[in-house]
């Protein structure tokens, strides 16, 4: 039998190994259109390759996908983050988890990864062809499949299996969709809020490690750590919002409100009755100089700055207005998105191959026997922290398993 795989990102080349060790009788061949394989695993991570998250959970691991959270309960169950583990352990690359529970190669250098999954494809005798394009996919007798690239070559094979990876172009999918598959219009997920106007200007590289974040006009919300930049805002908490509410910010057109509380373990008037106890208990204290509740100093003297309080201001000359001015600040501030930028050199896009035209269990097509998908090509997408990478390792491994059969 022969096997093709059309990409050779980390979905396709985990889905070429899997099919070509467990059947080592078939002929199993990936295909990528550029001449580099396995980009965003060499970029993932500044360099080091984000492998996996440490949630071991499968109930609490679907929790962080935006789109394919229910469809990947059943996926998980058959692979997960503790086989992932267990895969590249076996042989020979061992993992480490930092106290955010990305997981990394302890030799922190994304090459580790590549050359395991390169070694890994020799052993088994993948066939790896670069500089092959895709031009279509033809359905031919005898349930057989005939692919059109772009040097004008054509293939016979039994199965594919697409890896493509994820597109901004909607007309990127066209060739998948002549197939009778649905596709969900491609939109950015992942990115960081571009705040032209900022009053944190100059705070640039000061993070806070919890914050709430949350836009006006929608529930959305996250908290985590948020990092102030020279564009605006990025952080856990801003890429997982980000998310989350890719679509609906494709719909503002990514301009919107967004408010910020810096304090989010405090409602209002929390915070109002520890500013007037501090009048009451430090009268001489300068309110621009006091260490309140752990946030970074220059950005509690912005605050206050912001709230009418200048530098040399003690508690006691603080009048009600301003103290109500800068519990709105702490609790409520304001700031307006205009537009957003890719988080480094990250891309990930929501939508792709409807999820109801894919057996989530096989992973193959539910509009044409013996084509299977796997990767970002389908309208699977997870927050920063290693799950992307997580979902490309589960479907690309149920891909070339069922694929072989």
């Amino acid at each position: 039998m022969k096997i093709a795989i059309i990409g050779g990102g980390a979905a396709g080349f985990f889905a070429a190994i899997n099919c070509a060790a467990k059947y080592p009788k078939h002929s199993v061949l990936l295909f990528e259109k550029s001449n580099k394989v396995l980009s965003k695993v060499r970029v993932s991570g500044g360099g080091r390759c984000n492998v996996t998250h440490a949630c071991f959970d499968n109930a609490r691991l679907i929790e962080f996908y935006p789109r394919g959270k229910k469809e990947l309960r059943n996926a998980f169950s058959r692979f997960n983050t503790v086989d992932t583990v267990n895969w590249f352990e076996s042989r020979g690359v061992k993992l480490k988890t930092e106290v955010d529970g990305r997981m990394f190669p302890i030799s922190d250098n994304s090459e580790t990864i590549i050359h395991c999954l390169m070694d890994e494809a020799e052993k088994y005798k993948v066939n790896i062809k670069m500089g092959y394009a895709l031009q279509g996919i033809l359905k031919i007798e005898n349930e057989r499949f005939k692919l059109k690239f772009q040097n004008d070559e054509e293939i016979i094979c039994d199965k594919v299996i697409i890896t493509s990876g994820g597109s901004p172009n909607l007309n990127s999918y066209d060739w998948i969709s002549n197939l009778g598959h649905t596709i969900i219009p491609p939109v950015p997920s992942l990115f960081t809020f571009n705040i032209p106007a900022s009053p944190l200007k100059g705070l640039e590289g000061i993070s806070s490690p919890s914050v709430t974040v949350k836009f006006e006009g929608s529930k959305l919300e996250s908290t985590g750590p948020v990092l102030i930049t020279h564009w605006g805002l990025s952080g856990p908490a801003v890429l997982r919002l980000s998310a989350f509410a890719a679509r609906w910010l494709h719909e503002q057109n990514y301009f919107a409100v967004c408010y910020l509380n810096w304090f989010p373990e405090m409602n209002e008037e929390k915070v109002r009755q520890e500013l007037f106890n501090l009048k009451e208990s430090h009268p001489n204290k300068k309110m621009a100089g006091i260490t309140f509740h752990g946030l970074p100093s220059r950005l509690w003297q912005r605050l206050c700055l912001l709230s009418g309080i200048d530098d040399d201001d003690t508690c006691n000359e603080i009048n009600k207005t301003k103290v109500n001015k800068l519990v709105q600040n702490c609790s409520h501030m304001t700031l307006q998105i205009k537009g957003k930028t890719t988080f480094k050199e990250e891309f990930v896009t929501c939508g792709g191959v409807g999820l109801k035209d894919v057996n989530m269990q096989t992973m193959e097509s539910l509009k044409v026997k013996g084509l299977y998908f796997a990767g970002e090509v389908l309208d699977i997408d997870g927050i920063t922290g290693g799950f992307n990478f997580q979902s490309a390792w589960t479907t690309g491994f149920l891909a070339g398993l069922n694929a072989g059969e």
